[in-house]
């Protein structure tokens, strides 16, 4: 117990600034899991939380009947794979080029360029798609207008949006990643580099060679952080897109935006909780599996 208090007093600065971060997530992650319960229960206002009557799985069933419940999931973890492909790709291929560029304000100013996107609001985001694809005053329809071709009614057709949210959240996330991977960049040993320069390894080849292995263990650790959210969609993008705009429902429900909507309109706790219980759970087998993949694989590189 001493030893206990010494290290408390020893480390007192340390842990003060560590508590903003541990009530965050205390309060806003930890405490809000015993709302689990609700999944369980048949909601009732006067029962509250604890006294509301038990219902057993009735929640997940309607959920899973309903048919909404594979439609989500599958999209969910479809956007999600293909915004971690993506989104890391270019996130390698730009650290890479900024990296490799000459000129130091070049590479400051199109690192700044790219971070841009970052701090736009989803809302502001949406704003400008719906300005540059509404069919009657959109920038893009008008310009098809004006050289003879046909518009395009997008926020009446689901084929789109796909690559729509994909382009956009590539372009939104793409500064971000790229400073991570660029950190990562700048902590390999610069001789390396001057010894396979001397060697006569191109660009390409010092990238095949160096960067590229070296960046294993960066691009490993934010996989595993991607993947444990893979079941959990950008709510602020997919509903500040596309709204509540039911014909493309088929293409760009998530589960994220299927809860809110049910509490919106249904005003069904229960299972939005059975819901939210789901995808909670996917995730969590889901990181499980692929670190244990991962530790199979190479224990070092393991989250745990």
């Amino acid at each position: 117990m001493n030893r206990f208090w010494n290290d408390l007093r020893k480390y007192r600065t340390l842990l003060l600034m560590l508590a903003p971060a541990v009530l965050f997530y205390l309060v806003l992650a930890y405490l809000p899991m015993g709302g689990i319960i609700l999944a369980f229960k048949r909601y009732d206002y006067g029962g509250g939380i604890f006294h509301s009557p038990w219902n057993g799985l009735a929640n997940f069933r309607f959920f899973f009947e309903s048919g909404d419940g594979w439609r989500v999931t599958r999209n969910t973890a479809l956007y999600n794979i293909a915004f971690i492909v993506i989104n890391n790709t270019l996130q390698i291929v730009a650290a890479i080029f900024l990296f490799e560029v000459g000129g130091k304000w070049f590479r400051k100013i199109t690192q700044s360029a790219l971070f841009l996107p970052y701090f736009i609001s989803w809302v502001v985001v949406g704003a400008i798609a719906y300005n540059l694809l509404n069919f009657d005053i959109g920038t893009i329809n008008s310009m098809l207008r004006s050289f003879g071709m046909d518009p395009v009614d997008v926020y009446n057709s689901p084929k789109y949006w796909p690559v729509i949210l994909i382009v956009v959240a590539a372009w939104k996330s793409l500064g971000y990643g790229t400073i991570m991977y660029l950190a990562a960049i700048t902590g390999i040993d610069t001789e390396m580099y001057e010894a396979a320069e001397i060697d006569g390894a191109n660009i390409f080849q010092r990238v095949r060679k160096i960067t590229l292995p070296c960046l294993y263990p960066t691009m490993i650790i934010l996989m595993l952080l991607a993947v444990g959210n893979i079941f959990r969609g950008d709510f602020g993008m997919f509903y500040n897109m596309v709204g509540n705009n039911g014909v493309l429902f088929s293409a760009t429900d998530v589960i994220d935006t299927y809860v809110f909507r049910s509490l919106l309109t249904t005003n069904d706790i229960g299972m939005s909780a059975a819901a939210g219980f789901y995808q909670s759970l996917l995730g969590f087998v889901t990181i499980t599996v692929v670190n244990y993949a991962v530790r199979k694989y190479d224990p070092d590189r393991a989250l745990y």
